[in-house]
């Protein structure tokens, strides 16, 4: 019961900052990342108050949580987000090795007020010449320089 509480509370906490957010010209989501059940980073969306189309509150919790950690890797993190992460976020969490996501409303929520993640859905699914944004292979072998170099370097940090 102890934890369940606790999963509450971050959920909680997720949800205040996402409705806070709203008031000071946000988009209406907020994120919480948990490591030993204690809050160590908090994120909101900025996307319009920043210009910024990858600030999210996912990935603004989690690069202020990598920041708090000074590690790249948040394994053993757990984040708490008032909605279902959109593909972008959800990739980043991947990335960032967070153990588990909490989510308060569902993607499903978030279309229904005008935040529809559906297309991004079906561009992943698509072969990258059926994309709207036609991706097209160029100087492959030129750009392989640097994958030969990275193997190489014996001071690189595998992430």
């Amino acid at each position: 019961m102890e934890s369940e509480n606790k999963h509450k509370e971050f959920m909680k906490e997720a949800i205040r900052l996402s409705c806070e957010n709203i008031k000071t010209g946000g988009g209406p989501f907020g994120a919480v990342v948990v490591r030993n059940n204690e809050i160590i980073a908090r994120g909101v969306n900025r996307v319009t108050r920043d210009n910024d189309p990858t600030a999210h509150a996912e990935v603004n919790a989690i690069r202020e949580a990598a920041k708090a950690l000074n590690s790249f890797n948040l394994s053993g993190c757990v984040i708490y987000s008032s909605c279902e992460p959109c593909p972008m976020c959800l990739a980043a969490i991947y990335w960032a090795r967070i153990s588990r996501i909490y989510y308060g409303n569902t993607k499903q929520d978030a279309a229904r007020i005008n935040f529809d993640d559906a297309f991004f859905y079906d561009e992943l699914m698509s072969q990258p010449q059926d994309r709207n944004v036609i991706a097209t292979p160029l100087l492959s072998e030129e750009a392989q320089k640097a994958f030969v170099m990275w193997m190489d370097y014996d001071d690189r940090t595998i992430y």
